[in-house]
């Protein structure tokens, strides 16, 4: 039988080959993992096989985005959804703390929103619903066809301030860019501190708008065109010369605005808040200027641990305290590197939405001491 006497379906849970220790731990407060085999032949193709029946059953598949190769971690994924799709699943729910491609879900120059078609792919290949943590953008949920569970690790973030870091009331919570300032606000408010936020240029990159043609002149007439053509072709370019834009076209302000704190930070804990670890240069920056500024210690606190290139490094040689970080994301070869890195398990936050999806609870208590802001 693939029900209870309460006609709820079966569960299985299942998992890939992202981070087997996190599947593990949620697995272990609701039910042994299910048999399935995700491998590579000598051609590099991801091959699925799922060892037990799946038919009219809800099933969980725990697989998180990497920065090993987050490529494979979602061709995976598709591959599992598209097999318990084909075997008759009842419910198909990815389980992804991290979600891959998050932070391409806004149109660049040229490029496309690589969030959207993503999203689209993992709908096709058969997820009937979708649960993550910290969303890099809440919009990204509209992406989805299907129902999406943001859920937060404020919780875990804050109970870490208020047990493991010493006189955190004599502490300041800092946003690292002024577009942060509002997460910054909900911390800061359930822990009842004051925020500073840090302003002024961090190393990034300029666009250039010669370099993509957005300034380019429309072409000039050719010598054989007759008379008609030329006035047509006159009254044409005339489409391109806007007074209001041609007029501070070639000003240009030059330099860089100094990076300056928005805020008391003298004498006090420096905390900042991300919701990922990635660009380990701005913050190792940012930890500097709140130093210069009085801080006598300097915390980071983030959802996602990406720790990409060398930032293990920067991290061990910069004036941070301490680095914190949830399990979402695999990151034990990083700490082996970083003494200053911990890290917080949220793996209970998981199998709790695990097991309400299942016995069709209500989420709400989940997110009962969650900010809008966060």
């Amino acid at each position: 039988m693939s029900a209870d006497r309460t006609g709820r379906s079966e569960m299985v849970i299942l998992t890939g080959n992202s981070y087997p220790e996190l599947a593990e731990n949620i697995s272990s407060r609701i039910k042994p993992l299910g048999e399935c085999r995700v491998y590579k032949k000598s051609d590099k193709e991801t091959h699925v096989e799922i060892r037990e029946s799946v038919r009219s059953k809800d099933v969980f598949i725990i697989q998180t985005g990497s920065t090993k190769d987050p490529n494979d971690n979602l061709m995976e994924l598709m591959i599992m959804s598209y097999a318990c799709k084909t075997s008759c699943a009842k419910n198909i729910i990815g389980v992804l703390p991290y979600l891959p491609y998050s932070k391409q879900s806004k149109q660049k120059k040229r490029g496309c929103i690589a969030m959207k078609l993503v999203a689209q792919m993992l709908v096709k290949a058969g997820l009937t619903h979708l649960i993550t943590v910290d969303l890099h953008q809440k919009e990204i949920q509209g992406f989805f066809d299907i129902p999406v569970d943001n859920l937060r690790a404020s919780s875990f973030l804050l109970d870490y301030i208020q047990q493991q870091i010493p006189d955190w009331r004599n502490s300041v919570i800092v946003a690292r860019t002024p577009n942060q300032a509002k997460r910054v606000t909900g911390f800061a408010e359930r822990l009842k501190l004051n925020i500073a936020v840090i302003h002024g240029c961090q190393d990034r990159e300029i666009e250039s708008e010669e370099a993509d043609g957005r300034n380019s002149p429309p072409p000039p007439p050719s010598s054989d065109l007759d008379n008609n053509s030329i006035a047509s072709m006159s009254k044409r370019r005339s489409v391109f010369t806007i007074p209001s834009l041609a007029l501070g076209s070639n000003v240009h302000v030059k330099g860089k605005l100094p990076m300056d704190v928005v805020g008391d930070v003298g004498g006090r804990i420096a905390i900042m808040v991300e919701d990922m670890i990635d660009d380990v240069a701005g913050l190792v920056q940012a930890a500097d200027i709140l130093c210069d500024r009085g801080a006598y210690k300097v915390y980071a606190l983030a959802t996602h641990a990406l720790f990409t290139n060398d930032a293990p490094s920067l991290i061990e040689e910069s004036q941070i305290s301490e680095v914190v970080v949830t399990n979402t994301v695999p990151h034990e070869f990083a700490k082996l590197q970083c003494s200053k890195i911990k890290t917080v398990d949220i793996s209970l936050l998981l199998s709790e939405a695990i097991r309400r999806i299942h016995n069709q609870e209500s989420m709400s208590y989940l997110f009962r001491n969650v900010e809008a802001n966060d």
